[in-house]
């Protein structure tokens, strides 16, 4: 039987903001998006670069970090990129 992996993701935007995501596929997902068919925010701020993913262990624990990512503030997206490992650098392109 096989193992289902889940994951939450956060893209950079064209404009500068931060999309955070859900998928159980990060590859296919970040393509999706790229190609404009992906969540209707990010149709509209393409092109798209894939910051962070990580996997979670089950589909709660995976939606519950995109809930929390999705309802903070820019400087506390910023920190948890940073505490990621993901540099500024990456952000500012």
């Amino acid at each position: 039987m096989e193992t289902k992996h889940f994951y939450f993701y956060v893209l950079l935007c064209n404009d500068g903001s931060f999309y955070g995501g859900f998928t159980t596929d990060v590859v296919r997902r970040f393509a999706t998006h790229q190609a404009g068919k992906g969540a209707k925010y990010t149709k509209a701020h393409r092109p798209v670069s894939l910051l962070f993913s990580a996997e979670y262990p089950n589909r709660h624990t995976a939606l519950q970090a995109e809930y929390s990512f999705k309802h903070q503030s820019r400087a506390q997206k910023e920190a948890f990129l940073q505490n990621q490992g993901v540099s500024p650098q990456q952000w500012h392109a």
